[in-house]
């Protein structure tokens, strides 16, 4: 079975890597890497090198043994264009997900610039929705790198967002999803942040997905914009996906990998 994810724009999670390295100001609190360093303490084989980049060959063909169609988030426990993870890795990776076709993936980096790169050499099917992390106007430039892909679907995390974005290119963007910070260190986010990417998505008939407004305790500041909630999603005809779920207020140290 598929670990079921806590995160709730997604279903479940795949990790064929983990690890990675923080390279810009959203990664300073990275839950991934509180969690990959508690995992090892409570020793998780899978975690036994902590957030160090190790590689899973044996969970590579993971995903086709899940026979029931499910939204995937691909590697939450890393990043798939880290620098020290080969290409033909990611190669592999891609084919399972170009084999797979009943599931949907997604992907999220911050290393728009080797996502460009190796861009013509990736296999685009319908189901991979690739996208990139953002977490103020500093780092917009990932989302030029993005467009620029062949992804059928493309689309922003700006999470943990730490500041405002104010040129946002959603006209090339699928959807959006925006976030606080959450844990012991949490930055503050500021409501005007968040409207200001709202209303460039209605403006632009982009999806617009807002996850939390974070803090030390998450589930005590909830997640409801202007009074709703905002759980819009790409067009899911590729998918058979049904978003319905609650929104789930689970922190971090529940998780449970296996």
């Amino acid at each position: 079975m598929a670990r079921r994810s806590s995160i709730e724009w997604t279903e479940s999670s795949w990790n064929p890597v983990t690890g990675c390295s923080k390279i810009s100001p959203g990664c300073k609190n990275c839950y991934a890497d509180r969690m990959s360093r508690r995992l090892k303490a409570m020793g998780n084989i899978r975690y036994k090198n902590g957030f160090t980049i190790t590689l899973h060959h044996d969970l590579l063909e993971q995903p086709l043994q899940w026979k029931t169609p499910r939204l995937i988030f691909v590697n939450s426990m890393s990043d798939l264009f880290h620098p020290r993870i080969p290409s033909r890795f990611i190669f592999e990776v891609f084919k399972v997900m170009n084999m797979a076709h009943w599931h949907t993936f997604q992907i999220l980096t911050k290393r728009s610039e080797r996502l460009l790169k190796l861009n013509d050499k990736l296999s685009w099917s319908r189901n991979i929705w690739m996208g990139t992390s953002v977490e103020n106007s500093n780092f917009s430039f990932r989302i030029n790198h993005l467009i620029k892909t062949g992804a059928c679907i493309k689309f922003v995390s700006i999470e943990p967002m730490i500041g405002p974005i104010y040129h946002l290119p959603a006209r090339g963007i699928d959807w959006v999803i925006v976030g606080g910070e959450s844990g012991p260190k949490a930055r503050q986010i500021s409501p005007e942040w968040v409207r200001l990417v709202r209303d460039i998505c209605l403006k632009n008939g982009t999806s617009f997905f807002f996850k939390q407004w974070g803090g030390k305790q998450k589930w005590i500041n909830g997640r409801k914009l202007d009074g709703r909630y905002w759980n819009e999603m790409p067009d899911l005809k590729i998918s058979p996906f049904d978003y319905n779920k609650k929104a789930l207020e689970i922190d971090d140290a529940s998780f449970n990998v296996h």
